[in-house]
Order: C-alpha cells, then sequence, then structure tokens
C-alpha cells in the first residue's frame, strides 16, 4: 500500500539538512530501486524552486510499503530524524487517483 510522509522542519534547519543529506538521499535511493518511490522531495520555505540560504521547511514522500506500521518505523528512522530536523512527522495511507 502506499504511505504520506509529511514531515515539517524546525526553524533554521538548513545546516542540519546539508550534514544529514548524503545519509537521507542513499536511504530513498534504496527504495527507488525497488520501484517503492512514487515521488519525493522537499517543499521550500519560499516560493522558488532554488530557496537559497531560506532553506526548506520540510519534506513530502509517498512510498509503498507492506502496512502503516512499516512506514512509521521507517520514517522514524529518517537521518533528519536522528539529526534534529524535523519538528513533526506524520505518516498516512494514502490511495492514489490520479
Amino acid at each position: 500500500m502506499l504511505y504520506v510522509i509529511y514531515s515539517e522542519d524546525v526553524a533554521d534547519s538548513l545546516e542540519k539538512r546539508r550534514a544529514a543529506r548524503p545519509a537521507h538521499i542513499e536511504r530513498l535511493q534504496k527504495l527507488h530501486e525497488q520501484g517503492r518511490v512514487l515521488i519525493g522531495g522537499p517543499t521550500p520555505a519560499i516560493d522558488s524552486n532554488d530557496p537559497g540560504n531560506a532553506g526548506m521547511s520540510g519534506s513530502v514522500l509517498i512510498m509503498e510499503f507492506e502496512t502503516l506500521e512499516a512506514a512509521k518505523a521507517w520514517a522514524d528512522a529518517d537521518p533528519y530524524v536522528e539529526a534534529g530536523v524535523y519538528k513533526k512527522v506524520t505518516v498516512k495511507p494514502f490511495k492514489r487517483v490520479f
């Protein structure tokens, strides 16, 4: 089943994101190679594809997992969580219509 993982950053998360990004991307790449990532990316803090020093305000992932519990466990183990980038992570089932 598909699940949406919506994460909100702490204030001034840019340096924490930069430091943890390689591990975050490596982990996502493994699931992408398995065909389990429908969409994923950050939400810029300002209305721009390149927000520069404004950084990001969070992330959105839509991915395939066996269960909601598995999706939550995966989200909880994200390097951005460990690095203190996220202040809140929400995981919900997602039904693709379009």
